[in-house]
């Protein structure tokens, strides 16, 4: 069986369980404080960051951290359906948009945000930047009108199927969503896109989750906003 150690909010582990569902590999899910450093965690990964996959099976167990290597991993052992690309150029434009969102969207945006509005009072790290939130807010239409740029010429964001850039932009972009930063009336073109991500089966667990204490924008979980 899989087990997948993550945070509810937590981008990456939200790409993965996505990428599992699109995959349909059956996992649970195993919510992990990583702020308490438990010896058992950081047994399986010394770097004490989620996501990491375990899996036991057959007596023997296999431990995967890190949202990239856990979805090549994922690529590596269900080939179907594929989500890095057919081609060498697909491969490569398929990493390039993931690490566009994975590190520049969530250096840009998410931190700003999110980092601010929540992970800031869940670890009692003092008040919200206001100048930080200010630029978040600036920086997303950036990304948007960049989503709505690659769409001018593809069915998705690195070209004619789904792959792993879509998951990391919308992983990105849910969780900003949830506490309703995102201004998708800027951009309908990149409203179209999240919408039909949205609406993927592999989508659905993550539009259910809730965090007590902090419920979600009135849109999050509507299929057609």
């Amino acid at each position: 069986m899989k087990t997948l150690h993550h945070l509810w909010l937590d981008p990456f582990c939200r790409k993965v369980r996505v990428a599992l569902a699109e995959k349909n590999i059956p996992f649970e899910l195993k919510s992990e404080p990583v702020w308490d450093r438990r010896e058992a965690f950081l047994a399986l990964n010394p770097a004490g960051e989620v996501p990491v996959l375990v899996e036991d099976e057959d007596g023997e167990r296999r431990v995967v951290a890190g949202h990239e290597a856990v979805c090549e991993y994922l690529e590596e052992v269900c080939r179907e359906p594929v989500l890095i690309g057919e081609t060498p150029a697909e491969r490569a434009e398929t990493r390039r948009l993931a690490a566009w969102f994975d590190r520049k969207f969530h250096a840009e945006v998410f931190q700003n945000l999110v980092g601010e509005k929540l992970t800031k009072r869940f670890l009692g790290l003092g008040q919200p930047d206001s100048a930080a939130i200010r630029a978040g807010l600036s920086n997303i239409r950036t990304h948007l009108d960049y989503i709505a740029y690659l769409m001018e010429a593809r069915r998705w964001l690195a070209g004619d199927r789904l792959t792993f850039a879509d998951l990391a932009a919308a992983a990105q972009l849910s969780v900003v969503d949830y506490i309703g930063d995102v201004p998708w009336d800027y951009n309908p073109e990149a409203r179209d896109w999240y919408a039909r991500i949205k609406s993927r089966p592999s989508f659905r667990a993550l539009l259910a989750d809730r965090i007590p204490g902090v419920p979600p924008s009135s849109h999050y979980a509507d299929l057609d906003f």
